[in-house]
């Protein structure tokens, strides 16, 4: 834990699937404006759905929410969404989407969006897994673990679907698993730290 008393953190990336709305909904309603992190999102969903996510995700949050589009900037204090049947990837200081074939099923793919976040962002990453029905982000948030990244999973004793938080705290060293309520608290404290160790 002294390790990340003075780490400064940049990006957290969120994956979700089965029941990851509602999910999300609490975890940005606890997020401050001003809020010093950049937040990216990958939620499965239906690949005909529009631009409904943000908006309904916007109602809860004091942050910005958009859907990414390709090159888009990130840009701290704003929350990305990956569009509907595309993979949302990170680039140092921006965004990239991609119509690779799906992985595990899914497109958008949490994996890929760790994998992408841990290799432009290394140790100034946070990974957060929530409820899910699958194992899809496993591989990405141990991919990010092993670059130095700090690891959170909704606790899955608590979660509506608990494959996804079981699979990635099996795959990984997870840092906190924490009932949905906390993980918001559990942010802000990271991001303050990181500033105090400026």
């Amino acid at each position: 834990m002294i390790l990340f008393l003075y780490m400064k953190f940049e990006l957290v990336v969120i994956g979700t699937s089965l029941g990851g709305l509602k999910a999300i909904e609490i975890l940005l309603s606890g997020l401050p404006k001003g809020f010093p992190l950049a937040i990216a999102i990958a939620q499965h969903r239906h690949r005909n759905a529009k631009e409904l996510l943000s908006k309904l995700l916007q109602q809860h949050s004091l942050l910005p929410v958009v859907e990414v589009e390709d090159k888009y900037p990130v840009t701290p204090g704003h929350v990305y969404l990956a569009p509907a049947d595309y993979h949302l990837l990170v680039e140092p200081g921006n965004f990239a989407l991609s119509t690779e074939a799906p992985v595990l099923y899914a497109r958008p793919s949490i994996d890929l969006l760790f994998e992408s976040a841990s290799d432009a962002y290394t140790h100034r990453a946070i990974g957060v897994i929530l409820t899910g029905a699958n194992q899809d982000g496993s591989q990405g948030l141990a991919a990010l673990k092993r670059r130095g990244g700090l690891a959170i999973v909704q606790d899955p004793n608590e979660a509506e679907s608990s494959p996804m938080p079981i699979a990635a705290i099996s795959a990984t060293q997870v840092d906190h698993i924490l009932p949905l309520g906390k993980i918001a608290s559990c942010l802000i404290e990271l991001a303050n730290r990181g500033k105090r160790g400026r």
